[in-house]
């Protein structure tokens, strides 16, 4: 027979698939506590019994994105030649790709407000991934004098955030004329990282 405790981590992992479902194919926009129960195929007032308040399951949606985006990020460093170069610019392309194909988790996951509040440990889920950019950031400029690697990769994350952003919304491919966002991954890199000695 099912305990309770298994039936409730049963019924609290159905509503965060279903959550992921609907940011996915839906965005962000269908995540209200009733879609989210009656896609798990729950009463409207379940939610409420496993996750305290809207933001907590919201957290927990956005908690899936982070750890899928860990993964891929993983994945890549691991796949990348041991150029360094070349694993920051496969981590910039991953993120480039993640916003572009998972546009509704993309922006669920960096909503202000989630990362703020601290619920379920969202911030110890991304910090992590943010650290493995900031190592590989500092591979390609340990030379003294340089700003500190964690000042680098902010500001390259900063940048590409806004190109992801920007082109999600189409501003971009207006103003390069061009669909292809390479062009500016690489000029961005240059312009944080110095130019490709290559």
């Amino acid at each position: 027979m099912t305990s309770v405790k298994q039936h409730d981590e049963s019924l609290r992992a159905r509503l965060v698939a279903a959550g992921v479902e609907l940011v996915t194919t839906r965005g962000v926009e269908a995540l209200s506590l009733r879609e989210i129960a009656r896609s798990a195929g729950v009463s409207h007032g379940a939610p409420r019994r496993y996750f305290p308040t809207h933001l907590s399951l919201l957290s927990a949606i956005a908690r899936e994105g982070f750890a899928d985006l860990a993964r891929r990020s993983a994945d890549v460093v691991d796949g990348v030649e041991e150029d360094p170069r070349a694993r920051v610019a496969a981590l910039c392309r991953l993120y480039l790709d993640f916003a572009r194909t998972d546009g509704g988790m993309f922006e669920l996951m960096f909503r202000h407000d989630l990362l703020k509040s601290g619920h379920l440990g969202l911030r110890e889920t991304s910090l992590p991934l943010f650290g493995r950019f900031v190592d590989a950031v500092a591979q390609v400029r340990p030379r003294p004098g340089d700003a500190p690697p964690q000042v680098v990769a902010t500001a390259l994350w900063a940048n590409l955030h806004g190109i992801a952003q920007l082109w999600g919304w189409g501003t971009l491919q207006l103003a390069t004329g061009t669909e292809d966002v390479e062009p500016l991954l690489r000029t961005v890199l240059d312009a944080h990282l110095g130019p490709d000695p290559r």
